[in-house]
């Protein structure tokens, strides 16, 4: 078998086989095959696409280039969700507890961010004194005793995904959805759960910018998800704006603790709800959707998930008084305003200028190196169909910073405001099964 042969089957638009994905993903990430024959292989991928076939032998290709989780020692149906990544987006701190309340157990490995603001990892650990950095036997006695646990991925999963994830950057071929949907679906299939809920954002803070495309992204990894004997469910979220109110690391936890006390933003609230609804039903909680909301609902209004979020800080070595009293948290030295300078309706709201911005005030990090300042971010005081005055505050801004000058200019230029009020657009899109 020679790489070339593989690469001119594939740019001929021919189907390839389980053998011939694999010779080639091992092959690079064994260093055996060249950096200029995985490029070429992958424009070929990029312009002819990939059948549902081919994208699992690749997704398991890349599961099998390291190691795998064992969750075996965990008892039920493991129950995962992934988010393909958003602005404000802390739906993981809310999921956890509801999903642990109902019996099903959640053991979660989740990354650190790059860009816009940290990631779960990150927001967690801006909570003084919690560790993300559990061992394998506390991890897996956490999930058996409280139904849930978080750990930053530090096994080497998916290390071909890594290698070829460098060279698409490289390459021009970082938007492929057969290569989006195996390099995703490989990170949670080698994680071990059992049954996989993907929250796929569309919108101008999410990668997929259209509902078609968000759509294609779904269906493919459901069919992944199938193809690997693994319970798949996508919901396709809304992320023209930012989620909730808050952007940044600790204001997001603080936002996490308004919803599961029942005082959520209306759009966070129902996509957390949907997703653990779902996560819910794949482990076998319930029979029925409704049925789930409903009493997940119930669980927040009684005050028990917010007395199981308090349960996972605690276990994890954090201080569980953050949840009674969110002062605690780390909080920025600087507050700033960015005001309207016309009257009229919220008509637009650029979520992906609201992340650099918040990037910009030391919410995120530019490189893998950089620190994170926990307490920097944005708290959106105007969203979509607002109506706001001239002079009346969009935005706070929250920063260790003296000038504010840049970020305060992108936050101008996210908001669009017109004298009409903009049509309403559903929280959640749909739901690929």
């Amino acid at each position: 078998m020679r790489a070339v042969d593989i690469i001119e089957k594939k740019k001929k638009n021919n189907p390839l086989t389980k053998e011939e994905i694999d010779f080639m993903v091992q092959g690079y990430t064994l260093g055996e095959i060249p950096d200029y024959q995985m490029a070429a292989f992958l424009m070929t991928i990029y312009f002819n696409g990939m059948n549902y076939d081919e994208i699992a032998n690749m997704t398991e290709s890349f599961v099998k280039s390291g190691d795998t989780v064992d969750l075996s020692r965990i008892h039920g149906i493991k129950v995962d969700k992934h988010s393909t990544g958003g602005v404000g987006d802390k739906i993981s701190i809310i999921v956890i507890p509801l999903v642990a309340l109902c019996g099903v157990p959640v053991a979660k490995m989740s990354g650190r961010g790059l860009g816009h603001t940290g990631g779960t990892i990150d927001k967690l650990e801006s909570i003084k004194g919690f560790r993300v950095e559990l061992s394998p036997e506390e991890f897996i006695e956490n999930v058996n005793n409280y139904k849930m646990a978080i750990v930053g991925q530090t096994a080497n999963l998916t290390p071909a995904d890594k290698k070829i994830y460098a060279l698409r950057d490289v390459t021009a071929t970082i938007d492929s959805i057969p290569l989006i949907a195996s390099s995703i679906m490989s990170k949670k299939i080698a994680s071990g759960a059992d049954a996989i809920v993907l929250d796929v954002k569309v919108g101008s803070g999410a990668f997929m910018k259209n509902l078609d495309e968000a759509r294609e992204l779904a269906k493919t990894m459901v069919s992944i998800g199938k193809n690997l004997n693994r319970n798949t469910i996508a919901v396709i979220t809304n992320m023209d704006q930012p989620l909730g109110h808050e952007v940044g690391n600790s204001n997001e936890v603080k936002e996490a603790i308004k919803v599961l006390s029942g005082q959520g933003a209306k759009d966070e609230t129902e996509v957390a709800l949907t997703i653990a609804s779902y996560m819910c039903l794949l482990g076998g909680a319930f029979e029925d959707f409704d049925q789930a909301y409903k009493e997940l609902q119930t669980k927040i209004n009684s005050g028990l998930a917010l007395e199981k979020l308090k349960e996972l800080i605690r276990i994890q070595g954090g201080n569980p008084e953050v949840v009674d009293n969110p002062d605690l948290l780390p909080k920025a030295k600087n507050t700033f305003c960015v005001y309207s300078e016309v009257d009229g309706y919220v008509n637009k709201i650029d979520a992906e200028l609201i992340g650099v911005s918040a990037m910009l005030l030391g919410a995120g990090r530019k490189t893998k190196e950089d620190s994170i300042n926990y307490g920097a971010g944005i708290s959106l005081k105007k969203k979509i169909g607002d109506y706001v005055k001239k002079g009346e505050v969009l935005c706070e801004l929250y920063t260790d910073f003296d000038n504010v000058e840049e970020a305060s200019a992108k936050i101008n230029d996210a908001y669009t405001i017109k004298d009409v009020l903009p049509e309403s657009k559903p929280y959640v899109y749909e739901v690929i099964k």
